[in-house]
């Protein structure tokens, strides 16, 4: 019988902080495969697919910017890569990623839905995602927000014209706040992560990455709620199967890392960090991201809040750009050298750039008295 684990890899005080390969994993977690694998056979009629992805692409293609890849030279000499690539999701419209999904979903709402107004819940981007892509459409917008929800990100939410609803101290609260409303309401739901439209918005990434570079070997992703690592995973792995996919979750909140393990939704306490956009659960019922990750992603890292840091201030030293926490993951395990990319042509996804001013330049400017020192 397979030993119960909890994190493979992970050395108390540093050391090695592999979390898991996808066939490890299977043959460890006791239960989990067969749970997650009967998930999948409930739900993957509805599960988003390829062809979903390109529909995707042509609906939000005026909503959107097809952001740049921007080669990293220091990132490939520190690794052994043949090459590392980020793609500037940074640059995006409202700071990140998230209006992909969002456009994707809310474009394709009928007049009558329209007219009655969206609703979410969100520990950020996905919110003002929500919020911006209400505003060029002209309807009305609710956002439903923890009390954990940094007050900046509140604020550029309002700014954007969205009503905004606070309550509960996670994102599994302000979900319960969420479900209250629609249900009181009548609004639309965009889900920030487990629904098909935003799964195969955030894979649009895939599409964009691949079209520039079709022999990348290695992408490494964000991991939190799952949308973008399912999307992009599934649209990566439908056109090139050998692609490595390897998903990065923060330790502070690893919530689909647990799920994973347990072969269902499992809530985590959420704890302070630089990377509050990867913040929260993956909801009470996941349908489709928690299968979807599952079965494309190849490996897992787990990353500590000084590889973040290191992160961030390697992207702003050497390539001028600013990024938050949830952005600095991939390359705060590259220069940690987390996992072998010799030879390989690697992309790091950035994701967004929504961090607090203040919070920012304390980060960059003690890591150059640390340099100094």
């Amino acid at each position: 019988m397979a030993k119960e684990i909890t994190y493979p890899g992970v050395m108390k005080g540093g050391g090695v902080k592999r979390l898991y390969q996808r066939s490890r994993f299977r043959s460890l977690v006791y239960g989990s495969t067969k749970t997650i694998a009967s998930m999948w056979n409930n739900f993957m009629t509805h599960l988003p697919t390829l062809q979903d992805v390109y529909r995707a692409h042509a609906r939000i293609k005026p909503m959107i910017l097809q952001t740049p890849l921007l080669p990293s030279a220091g990132l490939a000499k520190i690794t052994g890569a043949r090459t590392v690539d980020l793609k500037l999701e940074c640059l995006q419209h409202t700071g990140a990623f998230k209006v992909r999904g969002a456009a994707n979903k809310m474009l394709s709402l009928s007049d009558e839905e329209k007219k009655r107004g969206v609703i979410t819940f969100s520990t950020g981007n996905h919110g003002k995602a929500v919020a911006y892509v209400a505003g060029k459409m002209g309807i009305r917008a609710v956002v439903c927000l923890s009390e954990h929800v940094a007050s900046y990100r509140v604020q550029a939410i309002r700014q954007l014209g969205a009503e905004v609803s606070v309550k509960g101290h996670s994102q599994d609260e302000a979900e319960k706040n969420y479900q209250d409303l629609v249900s009181a309401e009548g609004l639309i739901p965009v889900l920030p992560f487990d629904d098909p439209m935003i799964i195969a918005g955030q894979g649009t990434i895939a599409l964009e990455i691949l079209s520039t570079l079709p022999d990348a070997d290695v992408l490494l992703i964000p991991l939190s709620g799952g949308g973008l690592l399912a999307g992009i995973a599934m649209a990566a792995k439908s056109i090139n199967p050998g692609i490595h996919i390897v998903g990065l979750s923060i330790e502070q909140s690893p919530a689909m890392l647990e799920s994973l393990k347990a072969g269902r939704p499992v809530q985590v306490e959420e704890k302070d960090s630089i990377a509050d956009s990867l913040l929260g659960g993956i909801g009470y019922v996941n349908r489709h991201t928690l299968p979807l990750v599952e079965k494309f992603t190849d490996e897992h890292l787990l990353i500590s809040e000084e590889e973040i840091k290191n992160g961030m201030h390697y992207v702003f030293e050497n390539h001028r750009l600013i990024v938050e926490g949830a952005a600095a993951v991939g390359v705060g395990a590259l220069i940690d050298q987390r996992m072998d990319v010799k030879g390989n042509t690697v992309v790091t996804l950035l994701s967004g750039n929504s961090i607090n001013s203040r919070d920012y330049v304390s980060i960059i400017q003690h890591r150059l008295i640390d340099d100094d020192n």
